[in-house]
């Protein structure tokens, strides 16, 4: 080496010495919540996987899917999701999962279930936060801006009431919460995004990953973490479905394209886990089998609660790899699976087939 050539090694103990790393090729970012999921998994006591439970139903979810030809269009297929590919729909996606919690009802007498008519249907559950912004947009109040959510006067908590109405005497479960959302929301959008939901989702550039870290990270209302076994476990419930949302209502293109989709895992909330113990994928301990049952409430960050959460992302993940091992080709994610289960558990609870109710947790996070 001459004189005039550099030292490689003196130059990579400067760089380790000020912190520097000299591998120009940027960190991608990174969800975690898979790993997380693992973790409970590997540490639950209440809950567990049936292996062979999971490659049976493995087998039946694909062969359903398959025969169904189940894709992102699916998603757009719905009649009352939104079908224009413009920034109004990123606008209307992002209030919808938002506001994406708790729907089920506490008391199941038909009259005591929130309900909202729309287009001469009465709907339930989660469509009725779907039919519930399609209605006010309808009678002209700019619902889905976020200037609208921070206008105390035209926007006024009674103005929100009148647009979660209820053709029962049930009111919106978590209104409140949800009012609480909508401001937090606006303020934080205006504060840091100059109020447009459009500038938050391309800030993201096109990362799914970068997205759920930003609402996380900027939005205390999506950030769904708790701890378990000493220590934080993430599942970001509803910033994980706001990207999948988007990737399936853009199918994959244009505001919903993401480089990174399949680092989004399973949506932890109480429909999926009830399907896969009907399926045989999940088990219960007794003392959790007959809470559920009962249809005992379990408090949020509860051991139990947590374990199923995660389990059923680690579930499904098992469910994806069994399918992609035994059909190479298919395009199957977790986001794909978990609509699939959500659509078919809500068939069969219309057919008044349910073999476990699903647990009772009350919160904002799903």
């Amino acid at each position: 080496m001459s004189d005039d050539e550099p030292d490689g090694d003196l130059l990579d103990l400067l760089r380790k010495s000020l912190g520097i790393n000299g591998n120009t090729t940027p960190e991608l970012p990174k969800v975690r919540v898979l790993e997380d999921a693992e973790y409970i998994y590997d540490n639950a006591t209440d809950v567990a996987l049936d292996m062979r439970g999971t490659k049976a139903a493995a087998s039946l979810i694909w062969e359903l899917m398959d025969e169904k030809g189940y894709s992102t269009k699916d998603w757009s297929s719905h009649e009352l999701h939104p079908k224009a590919r413009d920034e109004s729909t990123v606008d209307f996606i992002f209030l919808m999962d938002l506001l994406n919690f708790s729907f089920w009802p506490s008391n199941r007498a038909p009259d005591k279930i929130y309900s909202v008519e729309y287009h001469g249907r009465t709907w339930n559950g989660y469509w009725t936060l779907v039919a519930a912004i399609q209605r006010a947009l309808d009678e002209g109040l700019p619902i889905t801006k976020p200037a609208f959510w921070m206008d105390e006067f035209g926007c006024s908590d009674d103005v929100l009431r009148h647009v979660f109405r209820s053709s029962t005497s049930e009111a919106m479960p978590l209104l409140e919460e949800r009012i609480r959302c909508m401001r937090e929301a606006g303020h934080i959008l205006q504060e840091r995004f100059h109020g447009s939901i459009l500038t938050l989702v391309q800030e993201a550039k096109g990362s799914a990953a970068s997205l759920v870290n930003l609402l996380v990270n900027q939005f205390p209302c999506f950030d769904d973490v708790h701890c378990f076994e000493g220590r934080p476990v993430r599942f970001y419930k509803r910033a994980q479905i706001l990207v999948a949302d988007l990737w399936a209502c853009f199918d994959g293109e244009g505001f919903g394209f993401f480089q990174d989709i399949d680092q989004i895992t399973m949506f932890a909330d109480y429909r999926i886990p009830q399907m896969l113990h009907s399926l045989g994928c999940l088990s219960y301990s007794p003392p959790l089998e007959s809470h559920v049952r009962q249809l005992k409430a379990i408090e949020s960050g509860h051991p139990w609660e947590i374990q199923m959460r995660g389990c059923s992302i680690w579930c499904v993940e098992m469910l994806r790899r069994e399918i992609v091992r035994n059909h190479p080709k298919s395009h199957v994610n977790a986001i794909l699976i978990d609509f699939f289960l959500y659509d078919t558990v809500k068939e069969t609870e219309e057919k008044g087939i349910e073999s476990v109710p699903h647990h009772r947790t009350r919160s904002i996070w799903y």
